[in-house]
C-alpha cells in the first residue's frame, strides 16, 4: 500500500510537470499553419519588391519626357524655339495626366470590346491598392500610373515633326484629341483584356509588343509623318540650313532617354524578376549596337562620325528593341539594334530627301521606321525560352518566332503594325483638319521668323544680349578708376 501511494504521488508529480508543456505544444502552430504563414510572408515580400520596382520605373519613364525628350528636342531646334519646343513636352505631363485619370485609363484598360475599353474605371473607380487583372503582385494604382507615363510621352514624340512652326494652342488641342482617338484605343487593342492585338488575353491577331513598339512608336512616328506633310516645310527649308542650336543639351537629353528607357522596357515585365532582367539587358544591348550601326554607315558615307549621329542611333536602337525586349535573347538584341541603326539612318537621310517632307526632328525616321523595324524583327527573333507566349493543349511551350519555327508570327507582327499605321495616319489627318478649322495649325510667316518662344510664350530661352550689356556696365564701373589712375605712356 505504501508503494502504491508512492507511485501515485510520482505519477501526479510527473503529470503536473508535463501539463504546461502539453498546453504549450497544443498552442504552437501546425505545420500547415506555418507553411501558410511563410507563403503569406513571401507573397508580401514579392508584392513589396515588385511594387517598389514598378514605382521606380514609373519615375524613370516620366523622366524620359521631362527632362529627357525636352532636352533632346530642345537642343535640336534653333535657339529662338528652344522654350516652345521644351514646353510641348512639359505640357503633356500635365494634360495627359488629367484626361488619363478622368477617363483615359478606363478606355485603355477596362474590359470592353476588341477595339476600345469601357467605363468601368472612369474617374479611377475601382483602381486602388488591390492588384489588378494585369499585374497580380502590384496595386492597381501602381499599374495605372506606370501606364500613364507611356500615354504622356507618346504624343510628345509627335511634336518633333512639326517643331518650329505649329501654334501652341493647336498643338495642345491636337495632342489631347490624338491621345483619345489614337492612343487609348491602340493601347487597349495591344495590352487590354480582349484587345484585338493582344497575344496573352485572347486577341484575334496575337501580336507581340512588350513595351510599345506599335502602341508608342509606330503610332506616333507615322502620325508625325502626316503632321510634317500637312503643315508643310519651314520657311527656307531645305535651301537654308537649319542647324541644332545646342547639341550639348541634346546629348544630355539622349543619355537621360537611354537611362529612362530601362524603366520603359524592364518595367513592362510588371515585376522585379528574371523577365525584367532580360528586358533591361536587351534594352542596353540594342541601344549600344544601334549607335555603332548608325555611326559606321555615317562614317562611311560622310567621312565623319557625328555626335548627333551617335545619339540618334542610340535612340533608334531603343525604339527598335522596345517591342522585343521581353521576348528575345541579349544576342538577338545586338542584331536588332544594329539593323535598327542602319535602317533609321537611311530613313532620315535618303528616304527623307527622296520624299521631300520636312520632319523637323526626324520623329518619323526614328520612331516610325524604328518601331516598324523592331516590330517585324520581334516576329523573327522571339524565343519561347525567354517568354512563353503560345502553349499547346497540354500546356507545353510552342515556338514564338520565325527562327524558332513559327513563321506566322511575322505575319501577325505586320498586321498589327498596319493597324497602328492606319489608325495613326487616318486619325491624325482628320484631327489636323478639325484643329485647323477651329484654331488654325500653323503660325504666320512673321511669327515663324521671330520664333515661337516670343510669339507663343512671350519669353526667350537665352537673354544673352542683356547679359552682355550688364557685364559691360559692370566691367566699365570696375575698370574706370584703373584707367584714370594709370600713367599716360604717350605724355611720358
Amino acid at each position: 500500500m505504501q508503494i502504491n501511494l508512492t507511485m501515485r504521488r510520482v505519477v501526479m508529480a510527473v503529470s503536473a510537470g508535463l501539463l504546461p508543456a502539453a498546453t504549450a505544444l497544443a498552442q504552437e502552430p501546425t505545420v500547415d499553419e506555418r507553411l501558410k504563414a511563410v507563403e503569406a510572408a513571401a507573397a508580401g515580400a514579392q508584392t513589396a519588391g515588385d511594387n517598389a520596382w514598378l514605382l521606380a520605373c514609373s519615375a524613370l519613364v516620366l523622366m524620359m519626357t521631362g527632362p529627357g525628350l525636352a532636352l533632346f528636342y530642345g537642343g535640336l531646334v534653333r535657339k529662338k524655339n528652344v522654350l516652345a519646343t521644351m514646353m510641348q513636352s512639359f505640357i503633356m505631363m500635365a494634360v495627359i495626366t488629367v484626361i488619363w485619370a478622368l477617363f483615359g485609363y478606363s478606355l485603355a484598360f477596362s474590359k470592353g470590346n476588341a477595339i476600345i475599353g469601357g467605363f468601368d474605371h472612369i474617374f479611377l473607380k475601382g483602381v486602388g491598392t488591390e492588384p489588378s487583372a494585369y499585374a497580380a503582385t502590384v496595386p492597381a494604382l501602381t499599374f495605372m500610373v506606370f501606364q500613364l507615363m507611356f500615354a504622356i510621352i507618346t504624343p510628345a514624340l509627335i511634336t518633333g515633326a512639326f517643331a518650329e512652326r505649329m501654334k501652341f494652342s493647336a498643338m495642345l488641342l491636337f495632342c489631347t484629341l490624338w491621345a483619345v482617338v489614337v492612343y487609348f484605343p491602340l493601347a487597349h487593342m495591344v495590352w487590354g483584356d480582349g484587345g484585338l492585338l493582344n497575344a496573352f488575353l485572347g486577341g484575334a491577331i496575337p501580336a507581340l509588343d512588350f513595351a510599345g513598339g506599335t502602341v508608342v512608336h509606330i503610332s506616333s512616328g507615322f502620325s508625325a509623318l502626316v503632321c510634317a506633310i500637312y503643315l508643310g516645310k519651314r520657311i527656307g527649308y531645305p535651301k537654308s540650313p537649319v542647324m541644332p542650336h545646342n547639341l550639348v543639351l541634346s546629348v544630355i537629353g539622349a543619355c537621360l532617354l537611354w537611362v529612362g528607357w530601362f524603366g520603359f522596357n524592364a518595367g513592362s515585365a510588371l515585376g522585379a524578376g528574371g523577365l525584367a532582367a532580360n528586358a533591361f539587358v536587351t534594352t542596353h544591348f540594342g541601344a549600344a549596337a544601334a549607335a555603332i550601326g548608325w555611326l559606321v554607315v555615317e562614317w562611311m558615307r560622310h567621312g565623319k562620325p557625328t555626335v548627333l549621329g551617335g545619339i540618334s542611333g542610340a535612340v533608334a536602337g531603343l525604339v527598335g528593341i522596345t517591342p522585343a525586349a521581353g521576348f528575345v535573347t541579349p544576342m538577338s538584341a545586338l542584331i536588332i539594334g544594329f539593323i535598327a541603326g542602319l535602317v533609321c539612318f537611311l530613313a532620315v537621310t535618303s528616304l527623307k530627301k527622296a520624299l521631300g517632307y520636312d520632319d523637323s526632328l526626324d520623329a518619323f525616321g526614328v520612331h516610325g521606321v524604328g518601331g516598324l523595324t523592331g516590330a517585324i524583327l520581334t516576329g523573327v527573333f522571339a524565343n519561347s525560352a525567354i517568354n512563353t507566349v503560345f502553349k499547346d493543349s497540354a500546356g507545353n511551350a510552342l515556338p514564338s518566332g520565325l527562327l524558332e519555327g513559327n513563321p506566322k508570327q511575322v505575319v501577325n507582327q505586320l498586321l498589327a503594325s498596319l493597324v497602328a499605321i492606319a489608325l495613326g495616319m487616318i486619325g491624325t489627318w482628320i484631327l489636323l483638319k478639325v484643329v485647323d478649322l477651329l484654331v488654325g495649325v500653323r503660325v504666320s510667316g512673321e511669327q515663324e521668323m521671330v520664333g515661337l518662344d516670343l510669339t507663343q510664350h512671350g519669353e526667350e530661352g537665352y537673354n544673352l544680349d542683356l547679359d552682355i550689356v550688364a557685364a559691360g556696365s559692370s566691367m566699365s564701373s570696375v575698370m574706370e578708376p584703373t584707367f584714370a589712375a594709370a600713367p599716360n605712356p604717350v605724355s611720358e
